[in-house]
């Protein structure tokens, strides 16, 4: 059997700061569902990241639901859209792909990933190796590789996802068109990532700062975009910046989004 050898780029700091307050009366949101999907927990943990996350959610009415480390495995994608939640928190990594060209040159591809923390394997998902939805990813040096799943992997997955708010915290989840397409023909109704590649230390701060401007601050999807790019700027390293899909949701608030 032959699998294409695919690398993926990943550069992501691992330098954590704690960010924002939170706080705020709940609302209803009619028993509505959110997923914190922490796959950097397995080694870039940040339990204050996950529990302010998590307190300014719960202050919009949502029941948070958190995923960690080894939940995140390729057939926890494969049932993502059908587990019914209206907001997914994606604290994960990802990257573009890169491909071996000739001479050893190296070219890149307009196909975002997301990372699992299931161990590498070409005995295992072997149908999806094949049909390039899945490849492995290398999370750091010296680390072991773990698989990871592409755009047209989400579109293939079970089910459909109800409305679903995105926001992707990985490194160049807004880089190419491919993965916010793919979770839009899903059934998601917004998705926000990133231009480029990020550091952990500014995505997890932003994050915060933009999930307050959410859910307490009541601003509209373009207000906290725009809010906290003036605040924070953009990555100090890098450059990336948030971009939020598909525009004509950029006037309504998380609360509109959700009760559409």
């Amino acid at each position: 059997m032959k699998i294409n050898r695919l690398v993926l780029a990943f550069v992501l700091f691992c330098v954590v700061v704690l960010s924002a307050g939170c706080g705020g009366t709940p609302t209803e949101t009619n028993g509505f569902k959110a997923a914190i999907i922490d796959q950097l927990s397995l080694r870039q943990p940040n339990p204050e990241f996950v529990t302010q996350a998590t307190t300014l959610l719960e202050s919009l009415g949502l029941k948070v639901d958190l995923w960690q480390g080894s939940d995140i495995t390729v057939d926890f994608y494969r049932k993502l859209p059908s587990m019914g939640y209206r907001f997914i928190l994606l604290r994960v990594h990802s990257g573009t792909l890169l491909e071996l060209g000739d001479n050893s040159s190296v070219v890149e591809m307009p196909y975002t990933y997301l990372f699992t923390a299931e161990k590498y394997t070409t005995t295992r998902y072997v149908t999806d190796q094949l049909s390039d939805k899945v490849s492995y990813a290398i999370m750091e040096e010296d680390t072991p590789e773990v698989f990871a799943v592409n755009s047209q992997f989400i579109r293939s997955a079970k089910g459909t996802f109800n409305n679903t708010f995105i926001l992707s915290m990985g490194c160049e989840s807004y880089r190419h068109d491919d993965l916010q397409q793919a979770f839009i023909a899903k059934g998601a109704s917004t998705y926000i990532g990133w231009s480029d590649i990020v550091t952990l230390e500014h995505v997890d701060k932003v994050t915060l700062a933009l999930l307050q401007d959410f859910c307490t601050g009541n601003m509209t999807i373009q207000q906290g975009v725009e809010n906290v790019t003036a605040g924070y700027g953009v990555d100090p390293y890098f450059g990336s910046f948030l971009k939020f899909f598909p525009t004509d949701k950029g006037g309504l608030t998380l609360k509109e989004v959700l009760e559409q």
